[in-house]
């Protein structure tokens, strides 16, 4: 897992003038949580592109007033109109104790149904799994090599290793869909099979 450094400043006042006062400054207020106590911080908002933006998953080096913590990303609130960020949940990494956290997934392997003509449809980009900080994978490997025309692969398909994995075994994780033409060069064979 990759390690990104976010620096923070720590908040003396909590009020919402304060906040919004922050935000108009292109920062934004966050709140460490984890190992007893809260640690309430901003930081500007530049800094958060690459950890928010991105498929990948990191592990932050917070660094609030030269204080280091291991933390991950638990939350990010959105402005619901202009998607501007307005508020960050970070849980401090403790390395006897499971975090749990979306992972995103990692394809391998040709579907025969991809090769026949049908299209990958992606259900689920990521996967909530629980682990302790040193087994959180980079990604969830997903074999699609048995993944024929019309069929889905499921979650409970996946094999966990040093990990367990929360999201729900029957949810699909991609399908295989039959492309127009094909199915109806495939009624066309059926009604002229009956002939």
């Amino acid at each position: 897992m990759k390690t990104l450094e976010i620096i923070g400043f720590k908040r003396a006042n909590l009020g919402k003038q304060q906040t919004k006062e922050l935000r108009n400054e292109s920062n934004v207020p966050g709140v460490l949580y984890g190992n007893g106590e809260q640690v309430h911080f901003y930081s500007p908002v530049i800094l958060f592109r690459d950890l928010i933006y991105s498929p990948e998953v990191y592990e932050v080096d917070l660094n609030i007033e030269g204080t280091h913590y291991r933390a991950i990303l638990q939350d990010a609130q959105y402005h619901p109109v202009n998607e501007m960020l307005l508020h960050v949940d970070f849980l401090q990494l403790q390395d006897d104790k499971p975090v749990k956290m979306d992972i995103p997934v990692k394809f391998v392997g040709t579907s025969p149904g991809v090769i026949a003509g049908g299209k990958l449809s992606v259900k689920l980009r990521a996967l909530k799994i629980k682990a302790l900080p040193a087994n959180l994978p980079d990604y969830v490997e997903v074999d699609i090599s048995d993944l024929e025309l019309g069929k889905s692969i499921k979650v409970a398909k996946v094999k966990a290793q040093n990990f367990e994995i929360l999201t729900n075994p029957n949810a699909p994780i991609a399908t295989v869909t039959v492309p127009r033409a094909l199915k109806s060069a495939q009624v066309e064979e059926s009604r002229g099979g009956k002939k």
